[in-house]
C-alpha cells in the first residue's frame, strides 16, 4: 500500500481491536485504567488540555496548525518537545497530558516508575541511523570503537546506536557516548567535537542535504511512534482522552489526502527547505501504520529491553516485563472517530 493512500485501510484498522495488555502498575494492584464507554460523545467545551508537539511526529504537527482541538471549544496549551527524552520528562512532571515518544523511551520511562500508557500510534519511522561528516573516512560502524558519538539517552537513536555496536561486535564501553540533545549533536559532529552522531529526523535528513553520510540504517532497529497519556489524565479526562486520539486519525488520514502539505507544515516548524521535508513525510515516515497499540510493538520492545538492564538505566527485568505487560491501552483507538472533525 502506497504511505500516502490508506483512508481504507485506517477505518479498518481503527476498527479492529487487537491485542490490549492489561496488568498493573508497578507497585499497584488496581487494574490499568480505560477508556470509559462513550467517552467520546461527552462534552469537552471549555476543559483544558496540555500536549505536545514534535518534529519527528508529524501528525501532533498537523493538529496543531489545522487547529482542531480548539475548534472543539478545548482551551488548549501546546509545548514543544525536543526529543523522546524531554516528552518524558514533561510527561512524569505532570507538564503535559498526552506527549509523543519512541516506542523504546516510552518502555524505559514506564520500567522506572513513570505512569503512561500508549494511547495509539502515530508513526512507524525510520527516523535513526548513525552519521558521520561529509569528509568522514569512516564507513562502518565497527570502525567507531575508541571515537566518541554523539546520542541522546534514552530516545530511539541512543538505543539504536546500542544496538547497532553490538551487532558490530562492539559494546557501548567502546567508544565514547556524548549525551547531546539531538540538535547539538548535529552541531558537534559539524565542529569535529564529535566523530560520529545517532541522528533524528528531520535533523538527520538536513544533514544529509549539508553533505552528512549516513554509515548505518536499519528500519528494525527504529521503535514505533507512540502517544503517550498520563494515567491519572486518562482516567479524570477520557472525553479529552478519546478527543485527542479522534484528532490523531483525522490527522492520519488528512496526512494521506494532503502529503505535500504535510510536507510543507513540517519545513516551516523545523526550518528545513521543503525537499528535505517531502523525504522525511514521504521516504521515512511511515503513517499509514496501524494505529491500534498492541503486538507488534510489544515484540520490538521485548528485543530492547534487556538493554535496559544489562546498561543499568533499569534495576531488573521484572520491571521491564511488568511494564511490557501494562503499558498498552488500546481502548481509544479502538472507538476512535475521526469524523468528528469533518
Amino acid at each position: 500500500m502506497s504511505r500516502t493512500a490508506f483512508t481504507t485501510a485506517l477505518v479498518a484498522a481503527t476498527a479492529a481491536a487487537t491485542l490490549l495488555l492489561t496488568g498493573c502498575v508497578a507497585g499497584e494492584n488496581a487494574a490499568a485504567p480505560a477508556a470509559t464507554e462513550g467517552a467520546g460523545t461527552e462534552s469537552v467545551e471549555g476543559q483544558s488540555l496540555t500536549l505536545d508537539f514534535a518534529t519527528y511526529n508529524p501528525l501532533s504537527l498537523i493538529i496543531k496548525d489545522q487547529g482542531w482541538l480548539e475548534d472543539a471549544g478545548v482551551d488548549v496549551t501546546w509545548v514543544q518537545s525536543a526529543g523522546s527524552n524531554k516528552a518524558n520528562e514533561a510527561l512524569r512532571a505532570g507538564a503535559i497530558d498526552v506527549g509523543s515518544t519512541a516506542g523504546s523511551a516510552a518502555l524505559l520511562a514506564r520500567s522506572n516508575g513513570s505512569p503512561i500508557q500508549v494511547i495509539d500510534i502515530y508513526s512507524q519511522p525510520e527516523w535513526a541511523a548513525i552519521v558521520v561528516g561529509p569528509d568522514s573516512t569512516t564507513t562502518d560502524v565497527a570502525e567507531l570503537k575508541g571515537k566518541k558519538v554523539a546520542a541522546t539517552k534514552g530516545t530511539d537513536p541512543y538505543f539504536f546506536l546500542l544496538q547497532s555496536l553490538e551487532e558490530a561486535g562492539l559494546s557501548p564501553e567502546d567508544v565514547t557516548v556524548e549525551n547531546l540533545q539531538h540538535a547539538d549533536g548535529w552541531s558537534a559532529l559539524q565542529s569535529g567535537a564529535v566523530d560520529a552522531w545517532a541522528g533524528l529526523d528531520p535533523i538527520m535528513a538536513g544533514a544529509e542535504e549539508a553533505g552528512a553520510k549516513l554509515i548505518y540504517r536499519n528500519v528494525d532497529f527504529n521503535s514505533y511512534g507512540f502517544l503517550n497519556a498520563r494515567e491519572d489524565f486518562i482516567e479524570s479526562s477520557p472525553a479529552l482522552a478519546q478527543l485527542v486520539v479522534d484528532a490523531y486519525e483525522h490527522a492520519r488520514a488528512w496526512a494521506a489526502e494532503n502529503p505535500e502539505e504535510t510536507a510543507q507544515i513540517l519545513a516551516d516548524v523545523a526550518g528545513l527547505e521543503l525537499p528535505v521535508a517531502q523525504k522525511v513525510i514521504l521516504e521515512r515516515s511511515n503513517l499509514d501504520v496501524d494505529p491500534v497499540p498492541g503486538q507488534a510493538q510489544i515484540d520490538v520492545l521485548t528485543t530492547i529491553g534487556p538493554i535496559f538492564v544489562e546498561l543499568g538505566d533499569v534495576q531488573t527485568q521484572e520491571q521491564v516485563d511488568e511494564a511490557l505487560a501494562t503499558i498498552v491501552n488500546d481502548s481509544f483507538v479502538t472507538q476512535a472517530d475521526p469524523s468528528r472533525f469533518n
